[in-house]
């Protein structure tokens, strides 16, 4: 039997706000012979792993969001969704659940309890008429399904209350069929890795934004050139000391200047949180469309960096592989190509060929990273193969990553801070400081 792996992957509105996420597991219907309930045997082994995995992580990385979980019938009779809020999940069945008298039997169960209920795949046939009042998402394949069976599912759906959400979109041309049919959400790859369509403005974005960079992820990281960069740029410096003195942060002192903040906050976490930093603006809050994309580049970079403690005999060190996910996807961010962007960026040949051209070693790590989002099981099977990582490790690291990066963007998005004047009043004492001591400072 194969490895588990789980990766959740955003289902979106048509607007591109996230709604929810999907937990994807590994190994949820390979058949290895059927026991005398109808259950399939593999089917037992990938529940205890399921189940076992949301146990210890459901507090941690899957909370605060709406989750859709495809439940088997071994799933729905451990009572595993009672691990969830009912608020925080929506479940899944198939036919295989949906031609199972037991398993039905706790599906209506649950429906009766309070919590949403998903049919993947929904046909017009009696065992699923007969659920329609217990049904609150329909879900349809566009990568399959005929057009008019899209249209007329749909259009009864919206009739009869229910919610329909596209899966499977691969391309830019099933997507806009799909919005086209006015479906109320979308998932698959394609939706996954939209990205917002605008650039992002900032001016320091190309300028101080690499050199920050860069100078946060070198081995031995200069706190002087840190401060430097950070006090040259007035939007920078008030988010630094905005984050530094949010409760989640401030100790017994209120850091009033760049060097008191950065020393607050420290190297490791300057590290992760100097992409949103530059990412954002003191005045306008991020684009919601744009969130689950900013949140990508974060999450790429921290788990290529996670990884580089299991990989073997690569030619970067953690510090590079970080920047590889981080500027994966900087041609979005700037609007420009990303191999013109990596001209001006001093990063390794490694990574620029990993990024450009998917080559070497770093290019397989790289790989291995956009391989996870998709869900591609095979590809992650040989992908960790090559690099020597244990794959038993892989979904507990991508969780840990995925955690901290929720941790961090929150953090930043809605701190428990001073108010705005005392902010301002800390960002102006930072200047002062930053002003005696470099007098090349912009306005």
């Amino acid at each position: 039997m194969g490895e588990k792996y789980i990766v959740r992957q955003p289902i979106k509105s048509p607007e591109g706000k996230i709604i929810g996420y999907e937990i994807l597991y590994h190994g949820e219907n390979q058949a290895y012979g059927v026991d005398d309930s109808g259950a399939s045997v593999n089917d037992f082994a990938v529940a205890d792993t399921i189940y076992n995995f949301l146990t210890q992580n459901i507090e941690k990385s899957l909370k605060d969001s709406l989750n859709f979980m495809t439940f088997t019938t071994t799933l729905l009779m451990k009572r595993a969704p009672h691990l969830f809020e009912k608020t925080g999940l929506v479940i899944q069945i198939d036919d295989s659940v949906i031609i199972h008298p037991l398993a039905m039997h706790f599906v209506r169960q649950y429906a009766k309890e309070g919590y949403q209920v998903a049919v993947n795949e929904f046909q017009f046939a009696p065992r699923y008429l007969s659920l329609i009042g217990d049904i609150d998402y329909i879900k349809l394949n566009f990568n399959t399904a005929a057009e008019p069976t899209l249209r007329n599912v749909i259009e009864i759906a919206h009739s009869m209350g229910k919610k329909c959400i596209a899966t499977e979109i691969r391309s830019e041309e099933i997507y806009n069929k799909a919005i086209a049919m006015e479906v109320d959400a979308l998932e698959g790859p394609y939706v996954a890795e939209k990205l917002a369509t605008k650039a992002h403005a900032s001016g320091y974005l190309q300028s101080n934004f690499f050199r920050l960079m860069v100078a946060v992820t070198k081995d031995e990281p200069d706190l002087e050139e840190i401060e430097q960069i950070i006090s040259m740029d007035a939007t920078l410096s008030f988010n630094l000391l905005r984050m530094a003195n949010s409760m989640y942060f401030v100790l017994h002192q209120r850091a009033t200047t760049i060097r008191q903040a950065v020393m607050t906050l420290g190297i490791a976490q300057l590290k992760q949180w100097i992409y949103l930093l530059s990412a954002s603006n003191a005045e306008n809050e991020v684009d919601p469309s744009s969130e689950e994309f900013l949140k990508m580049s974060f999450m790429r970079a921290t788990f290529c960096s996670e990884l580089m403690n299991y990989t073997k005999k690569m030619p970067i060190s953690k510090a590079d592989a970080y920047l590889m996910g981080m500027f994966s996807t900087l041609n979005y961010l700037i609007d420009a190509p990303l191999e013109d962007i990596l001209k001006e960026v001093p990063v390794v040949e490694e990574v620029k060929k990993a990024l450009l051209n998917h080559e070497g070693r770093c290019g397989a790590l790289y790989d291995l990273v956009l391989s996870y989002e998709r869900a591609d099981w095979a590809q992650i099977n040989t992908l960790t193969e090559e690099l020597g990582i244990p794959t038993n490790l892989l979904t507990s690291l991508y969780f840990n990553c995925m955690d901290n990066v929720n941790m961090l963007w929150k953090q930043l998005i809605s701190p428990e801070a001073k108010t705005v004047g005392e902010m301002e009043g800390a960002a102006e004492g930072g200047a002062e400081d930053a002003a005696a001591a470099e007098p090349a400072i912009k306005e």
